[in-house]
C-alpha cells in the first residue's frame, strides 16, 4: 500500500515505515500530524486518484526532528562590469516517518 501526498508545494510517493524530508512543518518532535493532502492511493489491485484531492483520505505521520539543509550558494556575475553578488541560503526540513495511510 501506497500513497501520494502534496506537502510545501512538492509530491511525494509513501508507505507506511517511510522516513521522508519535507518543507518545515509547525509541529514539535514525536508529534503525530495528519497530511490530508493525498493525491493518490495504491492498495494491492485497488487504485483511487483524487479530482485533484482524494475526499476523505489522510496520511498519519509521526514528526523526527527538524534541521536544515547545506548550504547552497547564489553567485551572481556580469562579465566586465565589476558585478559579483554571492548569497548562502540553507532550507528548513522536517524529518518524517509515515505511520499510517487511510481512504
Amino acid at each position: 500500500m501506497y500513497a501520494v501526498i502534496e506537502t510545501g508545494g512538492k509530491q511525494y510517493r509513501v508507505a507506511p515505515g517511510d522516513v521522508i524530508e519535507v518543507e518545515k512543518l509547525e509541529a514539535s518532535e514525536g508529534a503525530e500530524v495528519a497530511l490530508d493532502r493525498v493525491l493518490m492511493v495504491v492498495d494491492g489491485e485497488q487504485l483511487k486518484i483524487g479530482t485533484p484531492m482524494l475526499a476523505g483520505a489522510k496520511v498519519m505521520a509521526t514528526v523526527k526532528s527538524h534541521g536544515r539543509a547545506d548550504k547552497i550558494r547564489i553567485f551572481k556575475l556580469r562579465r566586465r562590469k565589476n558585478y559579483r553578488r554571492t548569497q548562502g541560503h540553507r532550507q528548513y526540513y522536517t524529518k518524517i516517518e509515515i505511520t499510517g495511510i487511510t481512504g
